[in-house]
């Protein structure tokens, strides 16, 4: 729909800041956390990064016009965790073409949204885990289109 990557800046400013905050709870977690449960019929942290990771993919093939939709089976923590950031990788590097087989805010209201949500969720899981994130100023992060991988910017104060 689109010959210009104009269109395509802030979803990929999102995919960085789901790189950094995604990072930031899933970074240093319990070794026990990835399967931690609060409740019969409740997702485990790992289950919920494994959904991220799906939806991810599906983001992806939605840029490219596909809308293909694959259910992943539930690998270990770490194993997620990478895997979570070669789907931002690979979603951002469709994006960054400037090519888009949909609506930029189709992308933004769907599967980015989604993850924003799940990423709380995550964040929910650290402090019932007893392993809480430091709150800081997101504002004020050091997000950077294109670092979608684990090695984000240290925070710059956290509180």
């Amino acid at each position: 729909m689109s010959d210009s990557t104009a269109p395509t800046v802030p979803l990929r400013h999102v995919l960085a800041t789901l790189a950094y905050r995604g990072g930031k709870v899933t970074r240093d977690a319990p070794e026990r956390f990835g399967k931690l449960s609060v409740g019969k019929g409740s997702k485990t942290a790992v289950e919920i990064l494994t959904h991220m990771c799906d939806v991810l993919a599906w983001g992806t093939s939605w840029a490219r016009g596909e809308q293909k939709w694959e259910q992943s089976e539930v690998q270990n923590w770490h194993v997620t965790v990478e895997r979570f950031h070669g789907a931002l990788a690979d979603f951002d590097a469709v994006l960054a073409s400037g090519t888009l087989a949909c609506k930029p805010e189709e992308l933004l209201q769907g599967p980015l949204a989604d993850c924003l949500t799940h990423v709380g969720q995550i964040a929910l899981l650290r402090r019932l885990a007893d392993a809480p994130i430091k709150a800081e100023n997101y504002s004020q992060a050091g997000v950077t289109i294109g670092r979608l991988g684990a090695d984000q910017v240290p925070p710059a104060q956290e509180f």
